[in-house]
């Protein structure tokens, strides 16, 4: 009975990510959809929300044996906390080969567009866009972008040039191995039985792109091909076989012999080879000895060729997908970044980051003045219109503004010593959090930024404005006088990273959106790295220099202190 021609395979609706490594071996990644991503983040969230009642609890048992925290517990605690709770996913994703936790239990991981694993850069930029992809309350956008787009990508993916692909292959009954047949043997009847000798890998490979071919072509243009590659190979079909059904009998007989030998051939190289792989996941390549790095990158290459045999001769998926796993563990090995030291981590703080910034210098001076044109507007406004003030300042303002004239020599806040601290934790929470948001926001064509920028320059413009009205401005420029500089000019570098991104959208230039919008991110986020260590600096001289009472002339001197560190900052930026 004559072997009919393999039927097409069945459709794979999955998204897939076909990476070539630089030794020409195609990995093929399975994205991972947004309910496993969805799964891995509430396991994530449980850990962060757990963990913080569990430190809620062991402080609440050490305050009830008389444990005292003193002035600087709570504001340990809060800076804290906000701090585990933003770096959760930053250095999980970063440090620890794309996973958190939760991913790690779903099975899924970052990667980049590459490859290759998301370093510490990629994971900062995906994260901080976090507060955009929320939008609207809860996750709609990055919901609806991660099953729309054809790699599964959220916003802070195509900031980061990340997608998040399965680690792992679906639980699948490993296949019985299989004898390989004598090379003379011939099976009883059909074209296969005809099949008396091996083939040569050329050979092989013909048949190979053969059958990938034949699956799409109509009966007519198969047939034809056949014949052809039949004189090619100079071979004379049985009476009755067609040319197809003995190239595809020739390939399946060939190939099943071939595969049924490779894994008992070479499985015992790939478990070493997954120890070494393991190891390197660890610890990077300072895991290995200077001479056990010529060996495993030979082993890397020996699974390389071994997945693409695998591929010629049709592995069972369980096979294939093990090998593509210790490729890609290799791959990501070998080809990762390998910086990520303290002494990278600090230049990239005190020479990238602020180098970033003047670099963008024109996008900060546009941020400046999308804050400093709404403020006058807003200033002049209520100084006009003073009944306004009412209605669009909060209440805390308000009753600050009718404290009294600045000559009774009261300030605008004057804090306790023991309050200081943890009003120094909060100011620099609630200064971050706005600085990422004006970031976040420029990935919507800069409007975001744009607004974020010019709300905030209105609402001090109008406080102002009202603080004149009453006759206490200057006890509010006398506050603000210590630590304004370094927090109105980090704010409005955060805003320039927006512009940034919402430049790359509107108009990239020579480079594809796609590609223009990673570049740009990189940019961006050394710009926002720079604004974090200006918003530290600011928010402690707030909670203890500007909240703590002291004179006028004090103020100007730590003002004058906070400028001369900005242009020392920027001026050593590369």
């Amino acid at each position: 009975m004559a072997t009919s021609p393999p039927m097409p395979p069945p459709s794979d609706y999955r998204q897939h990510l076909e990476v070539e490594t630089p030794e020409h071996v195609v990995l093929d990644l399975e994205i991972a959809g947004v309910g496993s991503r969805a799964l891995a983040a509430i396991i994530d969230t449980v850990i962060l929300i757990g963990g913080g009642i569990l430190l809620f609890l062991v402080v609440a048992v050490l305050v009830g044996y008389g444990v005292r925290l003193g002035r600087w517990g709570p504001a340990i605690l809060l800076l804290g906390g906000f701090a585990a709770w933003n770096l959760y996913f930053i250095l999980f994703e970063g440090l620890r080969g794309g996973q958190t936790p939760g991913k790690r239990a779903i099975g899924i991981r970052v990667v980049t567009d590459t490859g290759h694993g998301a370093g510490l850069p990629a994971a900062v930029a995906r994260n901080l866009l976090r507060v955009a992809d929320f939008l609207p309350p809860p996750y709609l956008i990055g919901a609806a972008l991660a099953a729309l787009h054809p790699r599964g990508k959220r916003l802070g993916d195509l900031v980061a040039g990340t997608v998040v692909v399965r680690d792992r292959p679906s639980e699948t009954a490993v296949p019985a191995p299989q004898r390989a047949a004598p090379a003379d043997s011939a099976a009883p009847g059909g074209a296969a039985g005809l099949v008396t000798r091996q083939l040569s890998d050329d050979r092989l490979g013909l048949l190979a792109r053969f059958e990938s071919r034949a699956r799409d072509l109509p009966a007519p243009a198969r047939d034809r091909l056949a014949a052809a590659l039949i004189d090619r190979l100079d071979l004379v079909p049985p009476a009755g076989v067609a040319d197809a059904e003995h190239l595809h009998a020739l390939y399946a007989d060939e190939s099943g012999r071939r595969r049924g030998g490779l894994e008992a051939r070479k499985g015992q190289r790939w478990n070493e080879f997954q120890r070494l792989a393991e190891r390197a996941a660890g610890g990077g390549l300072d895991a290995f000895a200077a001479h056990e790095l010529p060996d495993f990158a030979a082993r890397y290459r020996e699974v390389a060729a071994d997945l693409a045999r695998a591929r010629t001769y049709r592995a069972d998926g369980v096979t294939l997908h093990r090998l593509e796993r210790l490729v890609a563990a290799g791959h990501n090995a070998l080809y990762r970044d390998q910086r990520q030291t303290w002494r990278r981590a600090w230049s990239v703080i005190t020479r990238e980051c602020p180098g970033a910034v003047v670099q963008a210098r024109g996008y900060v001076l546009t941020a400046c003045l999308a804050f400093v044109v709404p403020a006058a507007a807003g200033y002049a406004l209520i100084r006009e219109r003073p009944a306004l003030a009412a209605d669009v300042l909060p209440e805390v303002m308000l009753q600050r503004a009718e404290q009294g004239p600045a000559a009774d020599g009261r300030q605008y806040l004057v804090l306790d010593s023991e309050d200081r601290p943890l009003a120094a934790s909060g100011i620099i929470a609630n200064n971050v959090r706005v600085a990422v948001a004006c970031f976040a926001g420029g990935i919507f064509l800069g409007v975001g930024s744009l607004v974020l920028l010019a709300y905030n320059g209105l609402s001090i413009g109008a406080s102002a404005g009202h603080f004149a009205n009453v006759g206490v401005l200057g006890s509010l420029l006398a506050f603000i006088a210590g630590h304004g500089v370094l927090e109105l000019f980090a704010i409005w570098v955060a805003g320039a990273a927006g512009f940034l991104l919402g430049r790359s959208v509107v108009a990239p230039g020579e480079w594809s959106r796609a590609d223009a919008l990673v570049l740009s991110g990189r940019r961006a986020v050394r710009m926002v790295g720079a604004a974090v260590v200006l918003l530290l600096v600011a928010g402690i001289i707030e909670g203890f220099v500007s909240a703590g009472g002291g004179g006028l002339a004090g103020r100007l001197a730590v003002s004058a202190g906070s400028l001369a560190f900005l242009v020392v900052y920027l001026a050593g930026g590369r």
